[in-house]
This record gives C-alpha cells, structure tokens and sequence, in this order.
C-alpha cells in the first residue's frame, strides 16, 4: 500500500492520479469543514436576536476555508508552485485595478463590516441621523453589507449606504431590545 503514495507510485503528487486524488481529498475536508461551520452557525443564531454579524462571518469563515484548501494544494503539487507564484503576481495586479475602480463600494463594505461587528447600530435602534442631505429620525430595519435600510417616521424606507451612515452623526434615540 505505501508504493502508491510514494514518488514513483500511482497516487505520487507529481502524477495526474495523484494530483487529482489529492484536489478531491482537499475539496471534501474543506467541505466537511465549510458544513461544520455552517451546523456551529445555526446553533449559535438560535441564541441571537440579531444575526447579521453571524451570517457575515459564518460566509466568511467558509471562503477562507476553501481558500486555504486551494492554496495548500497549490503550495503541496510541484508544478502548481511556479503557476501559484505567478497567479499571487497577477493576484496583486488586479487587485490594485479593482480597488480603486471599486473604491466607493469598497469603501461601504468595509462600513458595513465596522457597523456590523462594532454594533454601533443594530436592527431595531431608534436614531436621529445628520448627514448631507438633511437630518430625519428613523429606526434601523436592515444592515447589509452595502447599505443600511430605514423606516423614516413617515414608514418610508431611507436606504443608505454604510460609508454615509459611518460619516454622520447619529443620535440614539432608542436601543433595540436584547434578549
């Protein structure tokens, strides 16, 4: 048995068989690992009121999971080296482009992010807000990443991007209630 693990045998990580074998091994660990996070999130929004921060980062705790599957098997095969190096170059590259053509909504999400896990706001507060268009009192519906919704006291939903929401000043008037 130990002659197919071995540099000259079948399952060896130079030889397609093994290579392929070791991205099915990777991608199965990593999805019983994305599951278990999945399970433990579900356990834990039972006890929660307000499960946004949850969501957020159960999704993230995911993507880092199968990330860190994909680059181990990148760093564990040795053709995959070379091409890893220079798919990191081009990684940085593009990553340069992409962020200042998206600074603006790179910009809310990383709000988001900060509201969510700060908790300066949450569902259900009730607050007075100052920004550039004029001030209004209005509790929170929604926090998402991008946008913060709001149900002004006419019941008029105010959706607000979170990078405006950051750059205001914000009266709480009310704290939604904590279970």
């Amino acid at each position: 048995m130990a002659h197919f693990f071995d540099s000259s045998g079948l399952l060896a990580q130079n030889s397609l068989p093994g290579a392929v074998f070791l991205a099915v091994l990777l991608f199965a660990l990593a999805s019983v690992v994305a599951v278990l996070i999945r399970r433990g999130a579900r356990r834990i929004e039972q006890h929660l009121t307000d499960v946004t921060a949850l969501g957020f980062v159960s999704a993230f705790a995911q993507l880092l999971t199968y990330l860190f599957a994909f680059v181990l098997y990148a760093h564990l095969i040795p053709a995959l080296r070379a091409f890893g190096t220079a798919l990191l170059a081009g990684v940085s590259v593009i990553s340069v482009v992409v962020g200042v053509a998206a600074q603006s909504t790179l910009g809310n999400l990383v709000a988001g992010f900060w509201l969510v896990l700060s908790g300066t706001i949450r569902v259900g507060d009730s607050i007075h807000m100052a920004s550039s268009v004029g001030t209004f009192d209005a509790t929170v519906r929604l926090i998402s990443l991008g946008s913060t919704v709001l149900v002004d006291d006419q019941n008029r939903e105010v959706i607000v991007p979170n990078a405006v929401i950051m750059g205001s000043a914000i009266t709480r008037v009310g704290r939604a209630p904590e279970s």
